[in-house]
C-alpha cells in the first residue's frame, strides 16, 4: 500500500491535493505526497523570514553542530534503508545508491567540520593615517532564507548539499525536491527534526503546479537560491530572482573525455564505462563524447562495446544490478529516438541501440555520430557513449569545446606532457587525468561553466555562498 506524506511546513492548512510517485522501473506507486498551494507556499516563506529576521532566534553554532552530527549518525543507523528507498524511487541500482549515502553522511560531517575550519579574516590596518589605532575583521552571517530547488538523480546527496550547508550556515531552508524522487528529501527532514532541529528551520514541500513553485523563487523574502536542475529552467529562474538576491545553479554538460595514442586502453575501458553507464548515463558529468586518436579508436571501441555488452540492466532495487532504468518512459522513447537518428546520419552503431522495455535502455556504444547529430551537441542524460576518432590533438581540442556547456572533462594519456597540454586547453571547471569525467568528491569544488551552471559546489564552497562576511572596525587608543 502506498504511503502518504502530510506537508513539512508548521501549520499548514490547506492543500493541492496529492502529488503521486512512481517506482521508474516498474511504474508502481510508491507514495503519495500532499502538494503545497500558492497559501502553502505564503506561510512556508513568511515562517523563515521571521525567523531570520528575529536574531535572538538564530541558531547557536554549537546547537548546529550538535543537529548535523546527530543527523549524521541517524544516517549512519538506518544507511540501508535510505539506499533501498532511494533506488527504488530514483531508478539508481542499490550498489550506487549505498555509495550514494555514505557519501551523504560524509556531506554532513563535512558540514560540521567547515564550521571548524572555516572563520573570518583580519584586515590589516595600522598602515596609513587614516587606519592608525584600528582593528578590522570579518565574521560570517547568514544570507536570508534559502530556498533549494533539487534534481531526481542523487535523490539524498544533493539534498543534503543543499540543506546541510544551509543549516551550517545558520539559514531558514525551504526545499522542494524534484517531483519524480521527494521521498528521500522528506526522510532526510524528518531525520534532521528528530535531532533536534525545530521544524521551522527546514520545510519541504511538493507542488503539483510549477507555477507556484516559481512563486517560492521569485519572493523578495528569498536570500539565496540553490538549483539543480535543467539550463533552461535555471537560467529562467535567475533572471526573475528579487533584487538583492543570490544564487546557484548547477546545470548538466556533454562532457568530453581525449583519448591519446599513449593512453593505456585497457585501464580506461572500466572507468569510462562506468562514467558513462552510471545511472543510465542520468548524471551531469557522465562520459558521453569520447575523442580518440584514430590509430587505437576502433581497438577501444570493439573493448568498450564488450564492457557494455556486460553490464545488467534491470530492477534497481536488485544487488547485482548495475545499470537501472531511466526516470520516466518517455525518456526511454526520447533517448531511442536520438539514437536512431545518429544511426541514420551515419553513426555506426557497436552495441545496445534498443529498449529492454519502458523503462529501461541498452547500455550502447555509438561509433563516429555526425558532429550536428544530437547525440554530439545535446546532453544525452541515458546509457549512450559516443566515440570518435581524431587525427589530431588541436583538432580534437577545438571539438571537445565547441559545444556551449563547459563542466568536467578528462584526459586519458601516459604521456605528461600531452594530458598537461589538454588541461590547459580544454573548456572545463575540472579536468581528470586518467579518471573518468563523473569522479567527484563532496568536498571538491564542483561547477559548471558556460551553460552548464552559475557558482561552485561543494559543502564549504556552498556554504560560503549563503553566508555574508561582515567587517566590523573598532577604533582604540590601546592600538
Amino acid at each position: 500500500m502506498a504511503q502518504k506524506y502530510a506537508l513539512m511546513v508548521p501549520g499548514a492548512g490547506s492543500n493541492d491535493g496529492y502529488l503521486k510517485v512512481f517506482a521508474p522501473f516498474d511504474n508502481s506507486l510508491i507514495a503519495e505526497v500532499e502538494a503545497a498551494d500558492n497559501a502553502v507556499v505564503e506561510m512556508a516563506l513568511d515562517t523563515a523570514y521571521k525567523l531570520y529576521k528575529n536574531r535572538d532566534a538564530w541558531l547557536h553554532p554549537s546547537r548546529r553542530i550538535d543537529i548535523l552530527t546527530m543527523a549524521a549518525a541517524l544516517m549512519q543507523d538506518r544507511a540501508e534503508e535510505l539506499a533501498l528507498e532511494a533506488a527504488r524511487e530514483g531508478g539508481k541500482p542499490l550498489m550506487d545508491s549505498k555509495v550514494e549515502i555514505a557519501r551523504a553522511i560524509d556531506s554532513m560531517k563535512s558540514c560540521v567540520e567547515t564550521m571548524r575550519t572555516e572563520a573570518g579574516r583580519e584586515i590589516p590596518m595600522n598602515l596609513n593615517a587614516a587606519s592608525t589605532g584600528k582593528l578590522a575583521v570579518t565574521r560570517y552571517e547568514p544570507i536570508g532564507v534559502v530556498v533549494a530547488l533539487s534534481a531526481f538523480n542523487h535523490p539524498l546527496n544533493l539534498i543534503v548539499h543543499q540543506v546541510g550547508p544551509a543549516i551550517a550556515a545558520g539559514c531558514p531552508v525551504i526545499v522542494k525536491p524534484a517531483e519524480t524522487t521527494p521521498l528521500s528529501c522528506l526522510r532526510l527532514v524528518e531525520i534532521l527534526r528528530e535531532a533536534g532541529l525545530p521544524e521551522a528551520w527546514c520545510q519541504a514541500l511538493v507542488v503539483n503546479d510549477l507555477s507556484v513553485a516559481q512563486k517560492l523563487v521569485t519572493d523578495e523574502r528569498v536570500g539565496f537560491l540553490t538549483f539543480i536542475g535543467s539550463a533552461k529552467v535555471g537560467w529562467m529562474l535567475k533572471s526573475k530572482l528579487a533584487p538583492g538576491a543570490r544564487c546557484a545553479l548547477e546545470h548538466g554538460g556533454a562532457a568530453p573525455v581525449i583519448v591519446d595514442k599513449e593512453a593505456d586502453v585497457d585501464a580506461a575501458i572500466a572507468p569510462l564505462a562506468k562514467g558513462g553507464f552510471y545511472h543510465a548515463g542520468q548524471v551531469c558529468v557522465s562520459v558521453q563524447r569520447v575523442y580518440v586518436h584514430d590509430s587505437i579508436a576502433e581497438e577501444f571501441s570493439a573493448k568498450l562495446a564488450l564492457a557494455a555488452e556486460k553490464m545488467i540492466v534491470g530492477d534497481p532495487t536488485l544487488p547485482t544490478t548495475e545499470i537501472g532504468p531511466l526516470i520516466r518512459h518517455g525518456e526511454v522513447d526520447r533517448v531511442e529516438e536520438w539514437v536512431q537518428e545518429a544511426i541514420n546520419s551515419g553513426a555506426k552503431l557497436l552495441c545496445g541501440g534498443e529498449r529492454l522495455s519502458d523503462s529501461c535502455y541498452k547500455c550502447t556504444v555509438l561509433y563516429d555520430p555526425p558532429a550536428e547529430a544530437k547525440v554530439s551537441t545535446m546532453e544525452i542524460f541515458g546509457p549512450v557513449i559516443c566515440v570518435y576518432p581524431y587525427s589530431d590533438i588541436d583538432e580534437a581540442l577545438e571539438r571537445a569545446n565547441a559545444l556551449p556547456f563547459a563542466f568536467q572533462a578528462a584526459v586519458f594519456s601516459q604521456n605528461i606532457d600531452t594530458a598537461m597540454y589538454c588541461y590547459n586547453r580544454l573548456d572545463a571547471a575540472a579536468v581528470m587525468i586518467n579518471e573518468h569525467t563523473a569522479f567527484r568528491v563532496d568536498w571538491m569544488p564542483f561547477a559548471g561553466a558556460k551553460q552548464s551552471g552559475y557558482g561552485i559546489g561543494g559543502i564549504k564552497y556552498t556554504m560560503r555562498d549563503m553566508q555574508v562576511e561582515k567587517l566590523l572596525v573598532l577604533k582604540s587608543k590601546g592600538l
